[in-house]
């Protein structure tokens, strides 16, 4: 527990409770925890958090790019690789090295986050690839959803990293997945219409972000009515 002053008042900090529960977080742990114990005592976590940053920079402008070149969309695929090593070992960095500073950590990674995916999925838009609307369902949903994260880690001190055995490393093996379909094939069939590739999966995604985020809401909605009865 550590303690912030604001205007003479001191608050107490709560660290919140990591829930991490996806399909491939046992073995990422395993991993990252082998990269921190190996990593140069040069590299910070905030280097870190930069490296993971500038590559979601790099691929909305891949993205942008895959228009008039599409193999730019491989690119993409390697921003998302990027990404992943610094988003991801940043914090464990952190903890490996007893260097933690949870309310900026959780403050900078967390914004770095939404800048990065306002860069993403602009990226995409821009690049014909999907629909401006299905990108900004997109941007929405993913926000709502981070939003509902960040509001629950603050009320109930458990801070979800998963939702329905996702997490944002599987999510970036679909997306990498859809890219190299996407620059075979970047338009499919629905019934009938032909449609752009990520128009579908963008509205797919879309939806289903949205039944996560009214479960989740439901589920804190409950427990913190249970948890204060007046």
């Amino acid at each position: 527990m550590s303690e912030l002053s604001l205007a003479g008042v001191r608050v107490g900090f709560r660290n919140a409770e990591r829930k991490q529960e996806s399909w491939l977080a046992p073995l990422e742990r395993r991993c990252l925890a082998w990269l921190a114990e190996r990593m140069p005592a040069a590299v910070g976590p905030d280097h870190l958090t930069l490296l993971g940053f500038a590559a979601l920079l790099m691929a909305g402008v891949c993205y942008a790019a895959a228009e008039q070149w599409p193999p730019a969309l491989l690119l993409v695929n390697v921003c998302l690789a990027v990404n992943w090593f610094g988003d991801s070992l940043d914090g464990t960095l952190a903890r490996h090295r007893k260097r933690q500073r949870p309310r900026y950590g959780f403050y900078v990674d967390h914004m770095v986050d939404s800048f990065g995916a306002l860069f993403l999925i602009g990226g995409l838009a821009l690049s014909g690839l999907a629909s401006e609307r299905v990108a900004a369902a997109l941007l929405v949903s993913y926000f709502l959803l981070s939003i509902n994260s960040y509001l629950a880690t603050y009320t109930r001190g458990t801070f979800q990293l998963s939702f329905w055995k996702f997490s944002p490393t599987e999510v970036r093996i679909l997306l990498a997945i859809g890219n190299a379909v996407a620059l075979r094939n970047p338009h499919v069939t629905v019934f009938g219409h032909t449609l752009r590739f990520f128009d579908v999966g963008g509205v797919i995604a879309a939806a289903v972000m949205a039944v996560v985020l009214i479960v989740s809401v439901a589920q804190n909605t409950r427990a913190l009515y249970r948890e204060e009865k007046i």
